[in-house]
């Protein structure tokens, strides 16, 4: 017998990722006429996981709360069955905006990396990590991402406002990603993949640095990929791109297509400030199929949303878009802010899924912290993309079937009215209503 577990979250409602009766699949119902069908036999990409960044900020944020607070965060992302499964990270090189200043972990003109030391992680990013490890149990994928070199490296002499590294120094800044990895390892963290650098493509008045495409293609090429694996590395990934879709064909072009380069690169990472460009994404897997898509970065620009529900919306329609188009994880932004949407050195505030009050001690869980979940709970890592036929427009789906066999397909109603709608499977078709601004989870256990 098929046993459904119905899950909904929906706009001026109580429902917050709340079970609900869950469907009932039934015989004799013209499944010729259904919106959706499910075809689990039609395999696409396999799922990494989901997360979110270990930004300072955001680790600085949560020492401000109270010792319970804090916790009830970290188990409200990364526990497995309490919390929303993250079973994913990410982790800045030195500093972002997202930190309380510029800072990198060498004393300037140390081309040897003498006096390399990652001592101000230990202060609240590496107790948050390994907190939320702790939290989540088993195994734990953690992206590295530079946002700039060391200001003596670049050409702009400066951290932010772009620039661009300047040549000679190349192989320092290579050396200077094995030496992260390495004590990261020393302190149980293991990396599982850096990209090159966080959007190359944008002078930022924070820490950026520019790259074109060849120049992306050559530092992988000469630089990055022989240093990890002269450091005996070569677990460790590399991801490309790690800006917009809107040209992310361009860009990755020039590294995937030539082959000395291609054979160091994971993947390509992408962020969504450009638009919901989802057709490039999957032209970039047409073109390279062996390579792999990574979401790496998205927010909601300009301060806290408290209460919105377009910033949950926003979030579940690019996860589901991007998840179609063969990305295999999904990486928020910061976990956590505070009340004014930062920390951030140059004041760039953002949002994010929660808030914490620092003056009140008090935590704010937003739309997106639950839209979110309807994807992290429910599709396991190793969890396998399935065929799902559509006819219903107005409702965005995807479907996956997990390592355990069960099916979690997502349903996305943005309309302002109820959506009805049929889901057949195998010849059995059930009924599913959608309230206004709203989305259902329903996984699937195959008697």
């Amino acid at each position: 017998m098929t046993t459904v577990q119905t899950v909904v979250t929906a706009k001026d409602t109580a429902d917050r990722l709340s079970p609900k009766k869950g469907i009932r699949f039934k015989t004799g119902v013209p499944a010729a006429a259904a919106h959706l069908k499910l075809h689990p036999e039609q395999e696409y990409q396999r799922i990494i996981g989901f997360g979110g960044a270990f930004t300072e900020a955001a680790a600085y944020t949560l020492s401000r709360m109270s010792p319970q607070k804090r916790a009830e965060v970290i188990r409200r992302y990364f526990h497995p069955v309490d919390g929303l499964n993250y079973t994913m990270g990410r982790v800045h090189i030195h500093s972002c905006d997202f930190a309380l200043g510029n800072y990198t972990y060498v004393e300037e003109g140390d081309t040897e990396l003498k006096t390399f030391d990652i001592s101000r992680d230990r202060k609240w990013v590496l107790p948050l990590i390994k907190d939320a490890m702790e939290q989540r149990g088993g195994t734990f994928t953690m992206l590295a991402s530079p946002w700039s070199p060391p200001a003596w490296m670049k050409t702009n002499g400066e951290m932010n406002n772009g620039g661009s590294l300047k040549p000679e120094y190349a192989s320092v800044w290579a050396r200077y990603y094995t030496r992260f990895i390495e004590a990261y390892r020393k302190e149980g963290v293991p990396v599982w993949a850096v990209s090159v650098q966080n959007e190359p493509a944008a002078v930022q008045v924070w820490d950026s640095c520019v790259y074109s495409a060849e120049e992306e293609r050559d530092f992988v090429k000469n630089h990055l990929g022989p240093a990890l694996r002269d450091a005996g590395m070569d677990d460790v990934n590399i991801v490309i791109w790690d800006h917009n879709r809107d040209i992310m064909v361009e860009r990755v072009t020039p590294v995937l297509s030539d082959p000395e380069a291609a054979q160091y690169v994971w993947g390509t990472g992408i962020h969504w400030y450009s638009g919901e460009e989802f057709g490039k994404v999957e032209q970039v897997h047409e073109l390279f199929p062996d390579k792999h898509i990574l979401f790496t970065e998205g927010c909601q620009e300009g301060g806290v949303r408290l209460g919105e529900w377009f910033t949950g919306e926003r979030y579940g329609r690019n996860m589901i878009g991007d998840l179609n188009a063969w990305t295999e994880g999904y990486l928020d932004w910061n976990l956590v802010l505070d009340e004014t949407g930062g920390p951030n050195h140059v004041g760039n505030l953002c949002d994010a899924p929660v808030i914490a009050d620092t003056n009140t001690d008090e935590v704010h869980y937003n739309s997106s912290y639950y839209y979110i979940g309807h994807f992290s709970k429910f599709i396991a890592p190793g969890a396998v993309r399935i065929g799902l036929e559509s006819e219903a427009a107005e409702v965005l789906s995807a479907a996956f079937r997990n390592p355990d066999g069960s099916l979690a397909v997502v349903l996305m109603n943005e309309g302002d009215e109820e959506r009805s709608l049929t889901l057949e499977l195998e010849g059995e078709t059930a009924e599913c209503v959608l309230p206004a601004h709203s989305i259902a989870t329903h996984v699937i256990t195959l008697g």
